[in-house]
Parts: C-alpha cells; sequence; structure tokens
C-alpha cells in the first residue's frame, strides 16, 4: 500500500440516470490500477430491497452473480471487466440492506436504548461497510459509485454519509466525481450547461463539492462550455472533463484519460505514479479490427430491455474481439416463435443463443429454436433455462418422452426432466435461496467443453433451482446426449453437448459472468468462432451455387 490510509473517490450523478456513471466508475478502476495502485470498486444502491435478486429484470435488468453467491447489481459485471478482477459481496449494498443491519441492531440491544436516527446509526452503517470493504481489501483506493440520481429523496442518506466520511479521513484522501449531462439542443444548436449548474448546486446545497465534473454529451465540449462550468459550478478548468459517446465501453478509459480526469484526481490524492495503459490500448486496437461481421440470435423473454442480457452481450463481444469478428445482435423475442414464425426469425443466423430467464412465459418459442438449431446444425450455445430448454426439446424428439418438460412449467408433466432436487422444494421464501455462486465442474475428457477450456476441473456462477433431473441421465445419454460437464458426483448435469454437430453446448450455469474483454469465455469464445464459421462456409456455398 501507498500508505496506512486509504483514499476514497466518490461517483455521483445528476440531471438523469444511465449517463455511465458504471463505466466512469470502472473506468477511474482500471486507471488507478494501471498506475500499479491496489483499487477496488463499490456501488451503493438507494433501493429499499436488500438486493436485486427478486427484481423483475425489465425493473433492473441483469442480476450479476458474485463468486460468493452474492446477487448485486449489473454496474459490477462493468468492475470485474474492466478490472480484470472477482469481486464480493461487500461490494455492493442496498438501502434496504442497511435498514436490515441496523434493525437488527436495535432488536439486539446494541445501541444501549438510543433513538435510531438516520443520523448518526444509518450514516454511520454506511460508511463502516465502505471503510471496511477498503481495510479487509487493503486497498490503495477505493472508487465508490453512489447509486441514483442527486436530488432523489432515496440517495440522501449515502450522500450525508459520503460528506461525513470527506471530513473524517482528510480532504486530501478523499474526491468527489460528479457524473451529468450536456444535452445539445438542435433547433438553437447549442450544448447547454444549465442542467450540470443546478444539479451541482443540489449537490453543494447537501455539503458536497465535486473535484471534477464528468460531462456527458454527444459531441465534445470546448474551452468556453469549460470556462463557463469551471466558473459556475467552482472547479477547476482541468477539473471539467468532456465524456463524448464512445464506440466502444472499452474506449472510455483512454477518452478520460486523455482528458485528465484521472491525472487531476491522482494529484489532489498523492499518488505520484504515472499509468501504464499498453494492454488497455492493445484491447482498443483488437476491438477497431474486429469487422468481420457475424450474427448472432439472441432468443429470449426479455428482449425489449437489453440491460437484461448485459453480460451476455458483452460476452459475446469478447468471443467477437477474438476472432476479429464484428457480432451483430439479433435480438429475438421467444414469445413470437412456433411454426413457420421461427424459420422466420432465425433464417440467416450464423449462430443462436438461448440465455437464462424464469417462468413459462415463451418456453415453448425457445425449445422451437432449439429443434430449429439442432435439426438444421447451425452452432448454439445454451445457457441456464437455455440448457432446460435444450434437454425438453432432446426428450421429447429423440427419446420419444411425449409431454417432458419441466415441473416449474408443468406440475403435471409425465416426464420431468428438468426439476427440483428434494433439497429446494420445501423453500418458500425466494430471495438469495438459490443455487447460487461458482461452484466446481468436472469436465469428461475428449468432449468439446473439455476442449474449450483446457482443464479438467472449472468453476462456475449459478443462479437456479431446478436441475436435469438425475433419473433420465441414463435415457437422455441413451440416445446420444453427451453429459459433458457435472458435480463430483455426477449427480447434477453441468453442461450438455451434441457430438454430431457444429457447436450445441449449453451450461446450466452463466458463463457470461465469468467473461472478459481481455480473456473471452471459452465457450463465448469457441460459439463465436464456429458461428463465424458457418458463416464462410455459407458464403462459400452460395459462391457455388452462383458460379
Amino acid at each position: 500500500m501507498v500508505g496506512t490510509q486509504p483514499k476514497f473517490i466518490f461517483v455521483t450523478g445528476g440531471v438523469a440516470s444511465g449517463l455511465g456513471k458504471g463505466i466512469t466508475t470502472a473506468s477511474l478502476g482500471r486507471l488507478f490500477a494501471s498506475r500499479g495502485l491496489k483499487v477496488v470498486l463499490q456501488k451503493l444502491d438507494p433501493y429499499i430491497n436488500v438486493d436485486p435478486g427478486t427484481m423483475n429484470p425489465f425493473e433492473h435488468g441483469e442480476v450479476f452473480v458474485l463468486d460468493d453467491g452474492a446477487e448485486t447489481d449489473l454496474d459490477l459485471g462493468h468492475y470485474e471487466r474492466f478490472l480484470d478482477a472477482d469481486l464480493h459481496r461487500g461490494s455492493n449494498f442496498t438501502t434496504g440492506a442497511v435498514y436490515s443491519s441496523v434493525i437488527a441492531k436495535e432488536r439486539r440491544g446494541d445501541y444501549l436504548g438510543k433513538t435510531v436516527q438516520v443520523i448518526p446509526h444509518i450514516t454511520d452503517e454506511i460508511k463502516e461497510r465502505v471503510r471496511s470493504l477498503a481495510d479487509a481489501e487493503q486497498a490503495d483506493l477505493l472508487v465508490v459509485e453512489i447509486g441514483g440520481t442527486v436530488g432523489d429523496i432515496e440517495s440522501l442518506p449515502f450522500l450525508e454519509a459520503i460528506r461525513q466520511l470527506r471530513n473524517e479521513v482528510g480532504r486530501n484522501n478523499c474526491a468527489f466525481v460528479h457524473v451529468s449531462l450536456m444535452p445539445f439542443i438542435g433547433p438553437s444548436g447549442e450544448l447547454k450547461t444549465k442542467p450540470t449548474q443546478h444539479s451541482v448546486k443540489e449537490l453543494r446545497s447537501l455539503g458536497l463539492q465535486p473535484d471534477t465534473i464528468v460531462c456527458r454529451s454527444d459531441r465534445p465540449i470546448g474551452r468556453n462550455l469549460k470556462e463557463k462550468i469551471s466558473l459556475l459550478c467552482d472547479v477547476p478548468i482541468s477539473g471539467v472533463i468532456s465524456a463524448v459517446d464512445a464506440q466502444s465501453i472499452y474506449e472510455v478509459p483512454l477518452i478520460l484519460h486523455k482528458e485528465g480526469l484521472d491525472a487531476e484526481l491522482a494529484t489532489h490524492l498523492g499518488f505520484a505514479t504515472e499509468p501504464d495503459l499498453s494492454e488497455w490500448e492493445a484491447l482498443v486496437e483488437r476491438v477497431h479490427r474486429a469487422t468481420d461481421p457475424v450474427t448472432i440470435a439472441v432468443v429470449g423473454k426479455y428482449v425489449n430491455l437489453r440491460d437484461a442480457y448485459l453480460s451476455v452481450m458483452e460476452a459475446l463481444r469478447h468471443g467477437g474481439i477474438h476472432h476479429g469478428a464484428d457480432v451483430e445482435i439479433r435480438w429475438v423475442a421467444s414469445d413470437d416463435l412456433g411454426g413457420q414464425a421461427t424459420e422466420e426469425s432465425l433464417a440467416g443466423a450464423d449462430g443462436i443463443l438461448i440465455p437464462g430467464g424464469f417462468g413459462v412465459r415463451g418456453v415453448e418459442g425457445k425449445v422451437a429454436a432449439v429443434r430449429f438449431v439442432r435439426e438444421r446444425a447451425i452452432p448454439f450455445l445454451g445457457i441456464c433455462l437455455g440448457l432446460q430448454c435444450a434437454v425438453i426439446e432432446f426428450a421429447r424428439s429423440a427419446c420419444g418422452l411425449e409431454g417432458a418438460n419441466s415441473s416449474e412449467f408443468d406440475p403435471a408433466t409425465p416426464h420431468p426432466v428438468i426439476d427440483l432436487l428434494p433439497e429446494q422444494k420445501d423453500v418458500t421464501d425466494l430471495g438469495a435461496t438459490m443455487r447460487l455462486g461458482a461452484q466446481p465442474c468436472y469436465l469428461v475428457e475428449g468432449t468439446l467443453a473439455a476442449r474449450a477450456y483446457g482443464e479438467a476441473v472449472v468453476e462456475e456462477r449459478h443462479r437456479h433451482r431446478f436441475e436435469v433431473n438425475p433419473n433420465y441421465h441414463r435415457v437422455l445419454t441413451d440416445a446420444g446426449l453427451v453429459i459433458s460437464g457435472h458435480s463430483k458426483n455426477g449427480r447434477l448435469a453441468e453442461i450438455i453437448e451434441l457430438p454430431d454437430h457444429p457447436f450445441f453446448v449449453a451450461g446450466q450455469f452463466h458463463p457470461e459472468l465469468r467473461s472478459r474483454p481481455t480473456r473471452p469465455h471459452p465457450l463465448f469464445r469457441d460459439f463465436v468462432g464456429a458461428a463465424q464459421a458457418e458463416r464462410h462456409a455459407r458464403s462459400r456455398r452460395a459462391v457455388v451455387v452462383s458460379s
């Protein structure tokens, strides 16, 4: 460590949500890690849910599961991908978790009869969780993203807590970064600073003075506007950062570095080392070179909110970067599939991916998509529910098990090829009761999965309740299905594949959660490679036919 006292950067947002606080936080993590510092990232969410595990994907986007089973905000996916590190449950907490802890302490009598209040008890709990993460990780720098937008009533305890924390650790050990919107008004042809002025005014009314302002816009901000923001928001010109929309999120650290954000903060916090961004620059260069078009159809239930499949999208891009492929995602709503609609929606795709999900809606459409790829020998990757749909389709079509289904979707099915394990059948609470987190998967030598991983045992992150019914393993394998990955005792099927197919692989886990831009997940890497080969083969066939 640089010293015994860790340093802190707090990232807040103003004007509107979705401006890129998470990407800014992840980028700061990458930039300071490139200076040789031990950097830890943390997200504080202001909603009352204890965690996002019970929230509908349409409400919150994907749930990002960590190795220790913590169900967290999707921004932690950005943190892990940019920092190339595995985080744990201390890296994300919510208002609900804070209040649950404080109320539990009050019930135990920990407060010795005092009146429990937002200040100091709630704010103390927030500060303790922030500082304990920095101490536990022996961090040089903790970068903390405050969820929500300045002005939201839910965020007030977090903002008050970081105001107090700055005074406790000293102003030279703490910096505030504010991400704000500068909209372009078409009729007048101007970028407007007024929303940022009002946002900073709101922040300052709470006792927080930003040290830097990251101005989000669709075009660069000139010197004149920087001077205006500097004057009216009391921030040095060097701390006014132009963050224009980028073609790839992986360009953002380099954009912010070029604007001087990390240099400004390093000076403020007393970090003297210089960054080495050569690895990240090489990554961005590979991103720009990935131009060979490959179309992947993603057959999902939540395709109207792409954030529900954020890690899947990124993992596909990582596979594309590895192969020099520009992956174009074709979103297909599984509700719309069946009969001729399946052919019309999936025809021409180079590969088809079926991601995870919950509930019966759209499942038969996913089963129809599996039949399409199996019969036409199109590269296929199934994830969690995607594996379950593949097993259901194979049981019906290849094993002759008419009416085969998951007991989740049809409790009266004559062949529950997907079923709850006995230990899950008495569970009534929904929160944090699934099979969660990293668990070992034993690979069968000589299989496609074993060749992809190049290891005998791997760990993958899970988030599900239902499994391939062990009572049907023999029936399925006798018909030609290969269980190429399993639990140590063989009771749980972790990976399935079909041997007489260009690429037909599905995992009961979520491989997308472990993919990195510099290290694509083996299954995504090989799936995109197979889809690219399928496209090239189809192009060659078209040339032969036309000639």
